[in-house]
């Protein structure tokens, strides 16, 4: 009976696969291919058999205006139509107010809308992504690049560093797409980007009371307390006239939001409410002759086309760090951004979107948008979902929308001069109320608490400190979250639910345990970082399972299911757990270990130190062996103990 049982045992050994051997090449070219291209993008037509065919494919995947326009047609081009005309009159008045917080000249804002818009609309991946500029982006492109150029002094080499950033972040963004390397944007976690955009409404806000106020001197930093300093200092320049405008602008704009959230079918209501404040503001302050009321306005604006810019990038060593700076920030920032956005709509309605494309695209739109007198666009928020409700249906309306921009920068952009300062700060108040998400700020905290600081930290960061060090600091406590995770992996205890005959952890479920066997269970890759905490948290679960049941642990079993991966100082501490398991009289089994742990246990001798015996394919195997052993033990100690009583009698 002895010997079936072995034998059995044996076979159940021999499941476990030994002899799968990857090279080093293989092993390098499939971990290349995890990082990287974890999508297969060549899967569309690296299966195509006819040459031509497969170019036309790989065209398509490459260039994804060939994908969709095809088949386009009549009816979605007027679908695109109507949202194009819509977003349009969003983007007028957001052009020039954004441009205004980069402290740029207002022409450039609008330039912005013109030649970024068309270019996404051949790369971009997106149906549903409006291309524009973003305030957050607006105002740290601008308060980094005015710590070496300052934009009211010389505000000729502030324009060329601004366009050189944007070149930058042209050239970043795309390298990110080409390479695959979209992973740097992961590291900006939803908790981050939550504080940080609710940090960055409330400097804007503030920033932006110097419009409605009227006053002509103010801080040229963002952060709370400087603002409020410089509200105190200069109150005296404070004109009612411009106040009473700017609470009217707010109050309008704000029942247009209300509207729209009450009845999302009239979202148009809002979509039009910006240009209508300009429109309304501009004629009232020509009729008015507002100038002699201390209302301030745009001032005069060219007619015509984005001029070439390439010639003024300056790269110069003295502004290069803050160029370089300003340009990785705002790009990772407004990747972030534009790809969890073009990513949310598109899951909304089901609809196709890649992020290495939409990496590419950003890069491109900037890298040429740098060429024709154009800063930083992304896809912003407000904009993008005003595109969506408008019911476009390809990037078909970026196209629209650019076409309009060109009529407007060619015939109408005089008339834009005359809109009041007080109307775009207006505008972007009420813009910036709705980034402050404290809904979603009260569930971080309910459900979260390490992200609840992680958003708070990028909160308080931003609105104390400064826009880039906020980031950083949310950044910074993400990683060592991550870290935290690497450096102390879940384990449990784990015990057989009966009925349904699989293992499950017996914090969570009640499940039936076995005598003198401890199954564990690791849940992540075992590394240099967390190799001695396993080990010493093993151990701690042997002395709480002899201290609270009284039996005595005498086999240990490692369920390694989870752990994906593993590295040599993991291994040696695998091997000093065993040496001090087996000192105790405690035998130690893993079952089930990856292909990749597999090989680098047979590589560095794990297995034939420990015995290929010791490896079991199921966990229902390794109890069983285990079991058989505890009886057998048992059976020889008390035939042992009859002989000595024989014996001595």
């Amino acid at each position: 009976m002895g010997s079936m049982g072995n034998h059995e045992v044996d076979d159940k050994h021999h499941r476990v696969n030994f002899s799968t051997q990857r090279g080093f090449l293989t092993k390098l070219k499939t971990g290349l291919k995890e990082t990287f291209f974890p999508d297969d993008p060549f899967r569309q037509f690296k299966n195509e058999k006819k040459t031509s065919r497969r170019f036309i494919k790989g065209v398509q995947y490459f260039v994804p205006i060939f994908e969709w326009l095809p088949n386009y047609n009549f009816r979605l081009f007027f679908s695109d139509l109507i949202a194009g005309i819509t977003i349009t009159s969003l983007a007028i008045p957001q052009g020039i107010s954004y441009a205004k917080l980069a402290n740029i000249p207002p022409l450039i804002g609008l330039y912005s809308s013109f030649v970024p818009p068309l270019v996404y609309a051949v790369f971009g991946s997106s149906r549903h992504m409006a291309v524009g500029t973003i305030a957050a982006a607006s105002l740290l492109i601008g308060h980094t690049i005015s710590t070496v150029a300052d934009p009211e002094d010389d505000p000729t080499l502030f324009l060329h560093l601004i366009f050189t950033t944007t070149f930058v972040t042209g050239v970043f963004q795309a390298c990110l797409g080409i390479f695959r390397l979209g992973i740097l944007v992961d590291f900006f976690s939803h908790a981050t980007i939550t504080g940080f955009m609710g940090g960055t409404a409330v400097i804007l806000i503030l920033q932006q009371l110097k419009g409605i106020f009227g006053m002509k001197h103010f801080s040229t930093k963002t952060n709370v307390v400087a603002v409020i300093k410089a509200i105190f200092d200069n109150k005296h320049e404070i004109r009612w006239e411009t106040t009473v405008l700017g609470v009217v602008f707010i109050v309008f704009l704000q029942i247009t939001r209300y509207v729209r959230t009450r009845k999302p079918k009239l979202f148009w209501v809002s979509a039009i409410a910006p240009m209508t404040t300009v429109v309304v503001a501009g004629v009232f302050t020509y009729l008015v002759k507002g100038q002699n009321h201390g209302i301030q306005i745009v001032g005069h604006l060219d007619k015509g086309l984005n001029p070439l810019s390439i010639k003024y990038f300056n790269f110069e060593s003295e502004y290069l760090p803050a160029v370089l700076k300003a340009g990785i920030i705002t790009g990772i920032l407004s990747l972030a951004e534009g790809i969890a956005i073009g990513r949310s709509f598109s899951v909304i309605d089901n609809t196709p979107h890649d992020g290495n494309k939409e990496m590419i695209a950003f890069g491109l739109m900037n890298l040429f948008g740098s060429f024709t007198s154009c800063y930083l666009t992304s896809g912003p928020f407000s904009k993008t979902a005003v595109n969506y409700n408008a019911g476009c249906k390809t990037a078909m309306s970026n196209v629209v929308m650019a076409i309009l921009m060109a009529l407007t920068l060619q015939f109408l952009a005089p008339l834009f001069g005359y809109t009041p300062l007080v109307a775009l700060s207006a505008i972007i108040i009420s813009a910036m109320m709705g980034l402050i998400n404290y809904e979603e700020v009260i569930h971080l905290f309910k459900v979260d608490m390490f992200d609840f600081i992680i958003c708070m930290a990028a909160f308080f960061g931003v609105t104390f400190i400064s826009m880039d060090v906020g980031l950083m600091m949310s950044v910074g406590l993400s990683v060592v979250r991550a870290l935290l995770y690497v450096a102390r992996p879940a384990t449990c205890k784990i015990g057989k639910l009966s009925d349904l005959g699989v293992y499950r952890d017996v914090e969570q479920y009640t499940a039936s345990t076995f005598p003198g066997v401890l199954i564990i269970e690791l849940g992540s890759p075992v590394y240099f970082a967390n190799s001695v905490y396993i080990k010493e948290r093993i151990m701690r679960y042997i002395r709480s399972e002899q201290g609270s049941s009284g039996d005595i642990v005498e086999h240990i079993i490692l369920d390694l299911s989870g752990v994906t991966s593993i590295d040599t100082t993991a291994i040696v501490g695998l091997l000093e757990t065993n040496r001090m398991l087996e000192k105790n009289g405690i035998k130690m089994s893993l079952v089930n270990p990856r292909l990749e742990v597999m090989e680098k246990l047979i590589a560095a001798k794990f297995v034939d130190i420990i015995g290929k015996e010791s490896f079991y394919l199921t966990l229902d195997d390794a109890v069983v062996s285990s079991q058989y052993s505890l009886s057998t033990s048992k059976t020889n100690n008390a035939e042992e103990t009859v002989v000595k009583e024989t014996s001595h009698a």
